[in-house]
């Protein structure tokens, strides 16, 4: 369900969006629409041209996925109300390499990626400030592989909650443990055997899909040092503009 883009709407509930100035916001604003976004909505797959940018509102998380011959998806980036996924950078033909799928259910702003690209040429700062926020995927990319090689599953399980936190805007977190397996690229019996520890150290409850994060402090000193990484290089890259 999508609806065109209204004054009341605000652009601040996608902090990517805020750090727009007003000038580059009136380029965008008469090409967005408002979706309502379903868990496990495909937003688009392998090989697709990326004929759509969403920028996810406050609560909804997508993911990045690569997926293997087998069918096996292994996310590499997780990204909701800071960001956007789609065309970021590119221009002309634009095949997608990897699935991006909606992991938490909300709302997002959507343009079509031609619009996008025509209001960055029309602003140059409008250009830098998407670039940097490409510079921001790659470096939670690169994060996430050296986490992968060298952190347990705790630490990652740690992390993943955490940001998922921090972009659902809520203690309690609508996922199944099959879906959180998926996300960490291992078995649902490993994550149960995690999950289990967490809740042990009265971290976290876990109940029919839903995750509440019962002490955040505890669960950062349970993380590795990724996740303030990430975080704190997007407050240096991606701060609002004058």
């Amino acid at each position: 369900m999508s609806r065109p883009f209204q004054a009341n709407d605000r652009l601040g509930r996608n902090r990517l969006l805020a750090t727009l100035p007003d000038a580059d916001l009136e380029l965008l604003k008469p090409w967005l629409t408002v979706l309502a976004l379903p868990r496990g909505r495909v937003l688009f797959e392998p090989g697709d041209d990326v004929d759509t940018t969403y920028f996810p509102c406050d609560g909804t998380i997508a993911s990045l996925l690569v997926v293997l011959a087998d069918g096996r998806e292994i996310e590499v980036a997780t990204i909701g109300h800071e960001g956007a996924v789609g065309g970021i950078i590119s221009t002309g033909n634009k095949p997608a390499f990897g699935r991006a799928a909606v992991q938490v259910a909300g709302t997002a702003y959507a343009i079509a990626t031609r619009r996008l690209e025509d209001a960055k040429q029309r602003s140059p700062r409008l250009g830098d400030i998407f670039a940097r926020y490409s510079d921001l995927l790659v470096a939670q990319m690169m994060q996430s592989a050296a986490c992968n090689a060298v952190h347990t599953l705790e630490q990652r399980c740690s992390r993943w909650l955490l940001a998922t936190q921090d972009r659902a805007g809520a203690d309690l977190i609508q996922l199944t443990q099959e879906s959180l397996a998926e996300m960490l690229g291992v078995q649902r019996t490993s994550v149960t055997a995690v999950a289990g520890q967490l809740s042990d150290k009265g971290l976290i409850s876990y109940q029919r899909g839903r995750i509440k994060i019962l002490n955040r402090k505890g669960l950062e000193a349970t993380a590795c040092e990724c996740y303030r990484a990430v975080e704190a290089h997007f407050q240096a890259v991606l701060t609002p503009q004058p």
